[in-house]
């Protein structure tokens, strides 16, 4: 069986590809880089982070992008010759500019390499590459109208202004005049287009009703790739808007037809839990990625049993068993490993460097700037889970501060750290945001403790909507502060659903506000999902 999600963890807006017997899922990386991750699989159960196309300042530089901007919305084709991926760079989120540049490049491998840019337009986000049978190539986006009240958290439709349809060719760029092709349903929002062929027909997919519980992939389809496109019989092939079920946010996929015959789509998807009252809805894993098994019927899709609620398991095309869930322990002398990203800095040289046992970050500007951290992550798959890592620091400012965080964004994240205190010397805290600004501010929520020299081993336990720091220096592990809300690391923490929409992060961090970058090594890095 296939189980959902099949990309765990903050993995957004799959586009979903097949090429001869190779199946791959591009998905959104925001301004975590490198930019778009690339997975693939032979049976679609099991699947393997295989690139990150978007790896040098010449494809993508997100130093002052905003959080949750970024790389939004890749997608990934073939022409029979080569990949090609397209994608946004977006670098303002909330009011009424976004300032979405969108992008192409192409690879003979899917490993690349990549090559240098075409810059395309800016008109909107969400860009896709059709490659219609005729040999023309033609691009579509959605169109933003900054016009329109805006986002502010609360996306309203009047800043969505349709899909724009335009030919485009790597010789001469785009080719006559752009055509808003469709408006979108009464669902709103909409945005996320996929153009593929069948049966005579142009088949457009999109996602509308926001990045939260609304979300939905809309189908449409016309004889002439101009339109007009008429709605889908019900409008939305996925949806889970009023429901309660363990998927929640469902939108924004692509159809494949496999090379055994049948057919799947590609879809975003949320699991939320409650907080730690009890009740509300919280994503930490942000928008991870699932597949459903869909079938046509007078000219259209469907999903399998019918409904628009995918399921969590669903039959594969060939008998392969799900890969267990272990506990993984990193090293960091062959480099750094593929499960870790950075944030927006295209130049990582400047933030760490790996061998001699450690990751080393040099410690750079503060866990609240947009610009040059050094602060290195995985993403979290589960809701329950242990991290490990020990760090070696010497700070001598209050000013430097090096260790072990649980991060959204700059405004979400907690952060056990290795720093030094007046009067004190070199002592254990922790830092604190939980939630969006002004509404929430930076707190010690822990007494500091002073530290023997050496090293200092680290831990985090998180379950559900709790989580709580550990410590240990030759003896036992013991706690360190208070337990704290690990629910507010999720989408919905803070402003709530439409404010961020990325994932949760654990890693490791090294900050030295007062400019003189200094080092601290980090020898291991463990995460285990619980029962491992």
């Amino acid at each position: 069986m296939i189980r959902n999600p099949v990309l765990k963890g903050f993995n957004a807006d799959p586009s979903f590809l097949r090429v001869g017997e190779d199946y791959y899922l591009a998905v959104s990386t925001f301004e975590w880089y490198p930019g778009v991750q690339i997975h693939h699989s032979r049976g679609l159960v099991n699947w393997r982070l295989v690139s990150r196309p978007l790896d040098r300042e010449a494809l993508l530089d997100m130093r002052g992008n905003a959080d949750s901007c970024g790389v939004w919305a890749p997608c990934l084709s073939h022409d029979g010759e080569r990949f090609w991926l397209v994608y946004t760079d977006v670098k303002r989120l909330d009011g009424n500019f976004k300032d979405a540049h969108n992008y192409i490049t192409c690879s003979e491998t899917i490993d690349g390499p990549w090559s240098d840019p075409w810059y395309v337009n800016s008109s909107g986000f969400d860009p896709s590459l059709f490659h219609d049978d005729d040999g023309r190539k033609w691009f579509v986006n959605q169109q933003w109208n900054h016009r329109g009240p805006g986002t502010g958290g609360n996306p309203a439709h009047a800043s969505f202004d349709g899909i724009l349809l335009q030919e485009w060719s790597p010789e001469e760029g785009l080719i006559g005049e752009a055509e808003n092709i469709f408006p979108g349903s009464d669902r709103g929002l909409t945005e996320a287009p996929h153009l593929f062929k069948r049966d005579g027909y142009y088949y457009l997919t999109t996602a509308e009703g926001g990045t939260g519980y609304d979300h939905a992939v809309t189908m449409a389809r016309s004889r002439d790739i101009h339109g007009p496109y008429e709605l889908h019989p019900e409008t939305h092939l996925i949806s889970t808007k009023g429901t309660q079920g363990p998927i929640q946010r469902t939108g924004h996929g692509q159809y494949v037809e496999t090379h055994w015959g049948d057919h799947y789509h590609s879809f975003l998807m949320g699991r939320p839990m409650p907080g730690r009252d009890g009740t509300g809805r919280y994503c930490p894993m942000g928008r991870e990625t699932g597949l459903e098994k869909v079938v046509w019927k007078d000219g259209w899709l469907w999903l399998e049993e019918g409904g628009t609620v995918p399921r969590t398991e669903v039959p594969a095309p060939v008998d392969v068993a799900p890969e267990p869930e272990v506990a993984i322990d990193y090293g960091f002398d062959a480099g750094l490993p593929m499960d870790f990203q950075w944030l927006r800095t295209p130049a990582p040289e400047r933030i760490f460097r790996t061998g001699d046992g450690a990751l080393t970050l040099f410690g750079r500007e503060s866990l609240g700037s947009w610009f040059e951290q050094a602060l290195v992550a995985r993403r979290q798959e589960h809701f329950a889970y242990t991290a490990e890592t020990e760090v070696d620091f010497a700070p001598t400012t209050y000013q430097q501060a090096a260790g072990l965080t649980t991060y959204y964004n700059r405004h979400k994240f907690h952060a056990l750290l290795v720093t030094d205190e007046p009067g004190i010397g070199r002592v254990l805290t922790i830092l604190s945001c939980p939630g969006d600004w002004p509404e929430q501010r930076l707190s010690m929520p822990a007494e500091p403790v002073a530290l023997a020299d050496g090293p200092v081993e680290m831990r985090v336990v998180v379950d559900h909507a709790e989580q709580q720091f550990w410590y240990r220096q030759g003896g036992d592990w013991q706690p360190f502060g208070p337990a704290l809300d690990a629910s507010v690391i999720s989408d919905e923490g803070g402003r709530g659903e439409h404010a961020s929409f990325t994932g949760a992060f654990v890693g490791m961090v090294a900050m030295d506000t007062s400019g003189r970058g200094r080092e601290a090594r980090f020898s291991r890095f463990r995460y285990a999902p619980a029962g491992t």
